[in-house]
C-alpha cells in the first residue's frame, strides 16, 4: 500500500471529485471562472463585417515596419533611462515592453490580414503552430501589442448544438485588427509617422461639414429621420415626423425663420412705448 502525506492526498482527492464531475462533458480546461465564455465577447458572425477593415496596399507592411523599429526604440529608451537614473513615462513604459515574441506574433497578424482581405481570426494554437512560440508566449505577446495598440482584439463566442442540461454556447478565436500605435508616435523616427493633412484639404472636410448642416436644416422632419436614423427605430422616427410636418407645414420658418418687415417693428415699438407711458 502506497503512503501518501496529507498534502498529496489532498490534492488526489480534489483531482478524483473534478475528474467525476466532468465525465461526459467536453475535456476542455474549463475558465478560472467557470464560466462557458469570457466576459466582453460577442457571437461570432454577429460584428465582423464592422470590426474588420480590409488594409489599404503597403499598410500591412509598413506596420511590421513599424513594430520593428519600436522594438529596437524601447530598447534604446530602456537602456537611455537606466543610464540617466530616470523613471520610464506612461508611453515609454508600453514601448519598452515590446518583446521579440510580440513583433513575431504581429507579423504573423499582419501577413494574415494582407492575404485575407483584413479578416484575422487565429487561434492561439494556429499562432503558437506558425511563429514556433509556446501557446503562454503567445498569449503574453497579444496583451503587449494590445496595451501598446498595435491591434484591437474582440473575444467571441459561438452557440453549439447539444441536449440535456448545460450552456449552448463556448468560447471560439478572436478577431483582431492590426492598427497604429497612435500613443507611441511621438517616440518613433519621423518617418514612420502618418503625413499632416494638408490646410486646403482640412478646409475642404470643413465645408462639406457645413454644406451638409444647411442641407439638413432645409429637409422636413420625416426625411430627416429616414436621413439619420435607419432600421425600425428610423421608420418609427419618420411617423413622427410626418405627423409633425402635418402640424408644422414650413419646417425651414422654425429653423431659419424670415426677418419680420420694418412696418411691424414699428407698430409694435409704437405700442410698446404707449402702454409704457400709460404705465
Amino acid at each position: 500500500m502506497t503512503a501518501f502525506t496529507f498534502g498529496e492526498a489532498t490534492m488526489r482527492a480534489l483531482a478524483q471529485a473534478a475528474d467525476g464531475r466532468g465525465r461526459g462533458r467536453s475535456s476542455a480546461k474549463p475558465h478560472r471562472t467557470g464560466a462557458p465564455v469570457r466576459r466582453d465577447s460577442i457571437e461570432a458572425g454577429t460584428f465582423e463585417d464592422m470590426f474588420f477593415a480590409t488594409p489599404a496596399k503597403g499598410e500591412c507592411d509598413r506596420l511590421i515596419r513599424m513594430a520593428r523599429t519600436a522594438l529596437d526604440a524601447g530598447r534604446r529608451v530602456r537602456r537611455e533611462a537606466r543610464g540617466q537614473g530616470r523613471v520610464l513615462t506612461g508611453p515609454e513604459r508600453l514601448l519598452a515592453s515590446l518583446t521579440a515574441g510580440a513583433v513575431r506574433v504581429y507579423e504573423e497578424l499582419c501577413t494574415l490580414a494582407r492575404l485575407n482581405g483584413g479578416k484575422v481570426y487565429p487561434s492561439y494554437d494556429r499562432l503558437a503552430s506558425a511563429t514556433a512560440l509556446g501557446r503562454a508566449t503567445v498569449a503574453r505577446a497579444l496583451h503587449i501589442l494590445e496595451e501598446a495598440g498595435f491591434l484591437v482584439r474582440q473575444r467571441r463566442f459561438r452557440r453549439v448544438e447539444g441536449e440535456g442540461p448545460g450552456p449552448r454556447w463556448e468560447q471560439t478565436s478572436n478577431a483582431y485588427r492590426p492598427t497604429v500605435p497612435k500613443r507611441l508616435l511621438s517616440l518613433l523616427p519621423r518617418w514612420l509617422r502618418p503625413a499632416p493633412v494638408p490646410e486646403d484639404a482640412l478646409q475642404h472636410i470643413a465645408d462639406q461639414a457645413e454644406e451638409q448642416e444647411r442641407m439638413k436644416a432645409q429637409l422636413s422632419c420625416r426625411e430627416l429621420a429616414q436621413l439619420t436614423t435607419g432600421g425600425a427605430l428610423g421608420r418609427v422616427l419618420a411617423r413622427l415626423g410626418a405627423t409633425l410636418d402635418a402640424v408644422l407645414p414650413s419646417r425651414e420658418s422654425h429653423v431659419n425663420p424670415e426677418p419680420l418687415p420694418d412696418s411691424f417693428i414699428k407698430r409694435h415699438n409704437a405700442s410698446t412705448s404707449t402702454v409704457e407711458t400709460l404705465q
